[in-house]
């Protein structure tokens, strides 16, 4: 059934594959299949202009579909990645780095440059010089679950 419709519509085949990829890109946004239908849409433009040459056969056109496919693949990755994303909210999934520069008070003490301290509605554990509780502490950084302070 495929290598008739393959034989049927010639390079158009090509482009209905690529027709379809974008469809699917459309439907299943993941900025993926795009590249591989623009390298089934380029692999069917080639494929207009160099149907009658001996040497254009399937294992051709799947090679160059593949290359085109890698490299559109590659390029769309570098375009993308290229893009600034600013964010109005940079630090949305990595909580402890937006608590950077806030100062609180210490829950428990920093002893032997540990203890605890309450940043809205949670405990983080701090590391820092030794204080007693109630001292102002200021957040200089964040690694992980442990934030590093420093005495205001």
């Amino acid at each position: 059934m495929i290598q008739r419709i393959v034989t049927e519509l010639g390079p158009w085949a090509w482009w209905v594959l690529g027709i379809v990829l974008l469809i699917l890109e459309v439907m299943m946004p993941g900025v993926f299949l795009v590249w591989i239908g623009i390298a089934a849409i380029v692999t069917g433009a080639l494929s207009l202009a160099l149907w009658e040459s001996a040497f254009w056969t399937w294992q051709v056109q799947w090679l160059i579909f593949a290359v085109l496919s890698l490299a559109a693949a590659l390029v769309g990755r570098r375009i993308v990645n290229a893009r600034g994303r600013s964010s109005d909210q940079p630090y949305l999934n990595q909580r402890g780095q937006s608590l950077v520069g806030r100062t609180a008070t210490l829950e428990q003490p920093i002893a032997e440059g540990r203890g605890r301290i309450r940043l809205d509605d949670t405990m983080w554990s701090v590391q820092g010089p030794d204080l007693p509780i109630g001292a102002r502490v200021r957040v200089t950084a964040s690694n992980g679950r442990d934030l590093t302070v420093e005495q205001v």
